[in-house]
């Protein structure tokens, strides 16, 4: 059992791992408002209302210098050796959230600056290429994973409760020979069900304590990893595997014994 529920605990970091990647890479593209205005009041006003919008993170003004800067470390070459003049723009670059990286809201948000202050910028330039390829691999990678979850879902639900059911068919005549000598229902399945419960315990705790220590050697091969740690997520894994380890075995131990009080004493042959 505790196999099993290790191999459905890697493979749910790993979906929400490639979530997180994702994420990081959408919150990593620059966009940029550029300035038709050079008046500073209205640019801080512009760079406040920008900050101030649930979008929004790491805004910031960029000055001609800064501009020239960054457009420097982005090409890997100085273009001051050609022309004597910075052609640059003054700009407001943000970085928006992941959640509004996409065509529709970039578009309204696009549509809410220009509409607000079309006569102190000029425009809103973003990779948009770049955002759609993102957008259509996270849609597909994601429509994969879920395929695959879901067949390790019921390959990992049958295979713990073909396990238990083997181990309750162990102990068929034990369960009926306490029914005949008149124990109830309850006072059979209650002992079952409580020492159910403790082995899916014992099972999600040596899978998640397993799972715990490959995520710590793989954030060690990969420090991305641990920068893209999210002690939430991880919680969620941890969580998941409990319920269930614990739901399942439950389940199982539980529908066997009922299965076993109902049979006849012939059949148990």
């Amino acid at each position: 059992v505790a196999i099993v529920l290790l191999i459905m605990g890697i493979m749910g970091w790993i979906f929400l791992n490639m979530a997180q990647a994702g994420n990081v890479l959408k919150e990593d593209i620059r966009f940029s408002a550029y300035l038709r205005t050079q008046n500073k009041d209205t640019i801080t006003a512009i760079q406040q209302f920008i900050a101030a919008q649930p979008f929004a993170k790491n805004v910031e003004y960029v000055n001609k210098e800064k501009a020239k800067e960054i457009w420097n470390k982005e090409n890997n070459e100085d273009w001051s050796k050609i022309i004597d003049y910075n052609p640059l723009p003054e700009s407001i670059d943000f970085y928006a959230k992941a959640e509004y990286v996409n065509k529709d809201s970039l578009a309204k948000v696009s549509g809410l600056l220009m509409g607000l202050y079309q006569n102190q910028l000029t425009e809103i330039q973003y990779p948009q290429s770049l955002v759609n390829s993102l957008n259509e691999k996270a849609s597909t990678i994601g429509l994969i994973f879920l395929v695959i979850a879901s067949v390790l879902c019921v390959i990992v639900i049958l295979s713990i409760d073909n396990t238990i059911r083997l181990a309750m068919f162990s102990n068929r005549f034990l369960i009926k020979t306490m029914q005949m000598v008149g124990a109830t229902r309850g006072f059979i399945t209650r002992p079952m069900n409580i020492k159910a419960i403790i082995n899916g315990l014992i099972s999600s705790a040596i899978a998640i304590a397993i799972l715990f220590g490959i995520m710590k050697w793989a954030e060690v091969q990969f420090p991305m990893l641990k920068v893209m740690n999210n002690p939430n997520l991880m919680f969620v894994i941890f969580a998941a595997l409990i319920i269930m380890g614990v739901g399942i075995s439950l389940y199982s131990t539980h529908r066997s014994v009922i299965k076993y009080l109902k049979m006849k004493l012939d059949d148990l042959y």
